[in-house]
């Protein structure tokens, strides 16, 4: 069987052994009638965030997107923690937030990080819905948070 892991493999990415906890009163990941839900990630490795700030003022948009694909790979971890990936069919909706300036305005190509973590993990799938936005702020000054919904083989 292709396990996500072993298709990330492949493209040189791989799960954080220890996705980032829960910073509140909420779980990390949750199912429900065959669909996986995260809750929104941040760019944290070794409890540490990647890169802290505005996309467009601290933080550079290559930069961001490489925040956004970290935060998809703990995404990912975390639904790893509620199930075995190879029962994920694939992503069906990716949502990522960008904390950047008024000015900045290239969500697309931030998200896109994100979007070949998933691509990656999930290659027969095709690509989930995915919605792009530009926010004030994000926990702990992160410059990008993402959350997503895999679709399991079965309907548990």
């Amino acid at each position: 069987m292709n396990r996500p892991q072993d298709h990330l493999a492949r493209a040189g990415l791989e799960l954080p052994p220890h996705p980032p906890g829960p910073a509140g009163a909420y779980r990390s990941a949750t199912l429900d009638r065959g669909l996986l839900f995260t809750s929104g990630q941040v760019p944290l490795a070794d409890g540490q965030l990647l890169a802290q700030g505005k996309v467009g003022q601290e933080v550079e948009p290559g930069v961001a997107a490489l925040c956004a694909q970290a935060a998809a790979l703990n995404a990912l971890a975390a639904a790893a923690e509620v199930i075995d990936l190879a029962e994920a069919r694939g992503c069906v909706s990716l949502r990522v937030f960008v904390a950047g300036t008024p000015a900045f305005t290239d969500y697309v190509s931030v998200a896109d990080g994100a979007s070949r973590v998933i691509a990656a993990a999930f290659p027969d799938a095709g690509l989930p819905v995915r919605t792009a936005v530009g926010v004030v702020s994000l926990p702990l000054d992160a410059p990008v948070e993402v959350e997503l919904i895999l679709t399991l083989d079965d309907a548990r």
